[in-house]
């Protein structure tokens, strides 16, 4: 444990800016911009909703807000980059000036993301781990910007078909390993990747409770760590009911994460974390 201690990751240095990781986990509030994601779909489809609702969790605590314009989950179909940046343009615009929170673009498109960072966005998102669009790595290279990538067996369409390994887990940190190993060489700043397990991307619910138990094992990579866990199906089949409201879910799984020292998770609800966290630290201060 003191090794893993030592090679976690204590800062992710953004296009303009550093984050500094402190004991608990800074949060990333997400914003779809979508009619058909998996929990929000619909809800802030409109630039003014989805403005509103970033400025909303900006206030209860967001450091980061993860602006995306296509849904990303299973059998989700994909859309055009026009669609994509009518989406999510106007809301970064919207954004910029009014938050201090980095605004990170959530997608595998290069010109999307080319065109975020033109209005103020900090981080690329890519669910595809830089490898879906051939120019994302030079565009996150030459404008500076982070980027956070992704583990996926398949693709959102084929994902959750038939997700097979032999050890999720070592299999998990060997790709990521690797492919920080391949940023680093196409010319991303070290200090500006961060890494992703995919969580519910080609995993079955079994894969997504290993990689969360063995979560600490990830900190190896000497990169900054994020989590995506938030309202996801496993949550529903932990708690026997697939339909019922995941909060609570979410916050159990969110202090776990912190006591393993995860630095970042994304997260639909941002003010029931913070204050989860928040009291859990200070009622149990040992654990940190």
């Amino acid at each position: 444990m003191p090794e893993i201690e030592r090679a976690r990751s204590a800062s992710w240095t953004l296009r303009t800016r550093t984050l500094h990781f402190g004991k608990l986990p800074e949060l990333m509030g997400i914003v779809n911009v979508t009619p058909d994601s998996f929990s929000d779909g619909g809800h802030f489809f409109s630039p003014q909703l989805a403005i509103d609702q970033a400025l909303r969790l900006e206030d209860e605590g967001a450091t980061i807000l993860d602006i995306g314009g296509e849904s990303t989950r299973p059998y989700s179909q994909s859309v055009s980059v026009d669609e994509e940046l009518r989406r999510v343009l106007p809301v970064i615009e919207g954004l910029t000036s009014r938050v201090h929170a980095a605004i990170s673009i959530d997608t595998s498109k290069a010109t999307v993301a080319a065109a975020a960072i033109s209005l103020g966005a900090e981080i690329i998102n890519d669910i595809s781990g830089l490898q879906a669009d051939p120019a994302m790595c030079e565009t996150a290279s030459t404008t500076g910007a982070a980027v956070c990538a992704m583990h996926m067996q398949g693709t959102p369409q084929t994902m959750q078909d038939h997700p097979s390994y032999v050890d999720v887990v070592v299999e998990v940190i060997d790709f990521l390993k690797r492919r920080d190993n391949s940023l680093c060489s196409l010319g991303i700043d070290p200090q500006k990747i961060c890494l992703d397990p995919g969580i519910g991307f080609g995993k079955t619910h079994q894969h997504n409770l290993l990689l969360i138990a063995a979560c600490r094992q990830f900190h190896q990579l000497g990169r900054p760590i994020l989590i995506g866990h938030s309202r996801k199906g496993f949550i529903g089949k932990l708690i026997g009911d697939k339909g019922a409201d995941r909060t609570a879910g979410t916050l159990g799984i969110s202090i776990a994460l912190a006591l393993s020292r995860i630095q970042i998770l994304r997260v639909h609800n941002v003010r029931a974390t913070r204050d989860a966290l928040d009291c859990f630290s200070a009622a149990a201060p040992e654990y940190f």
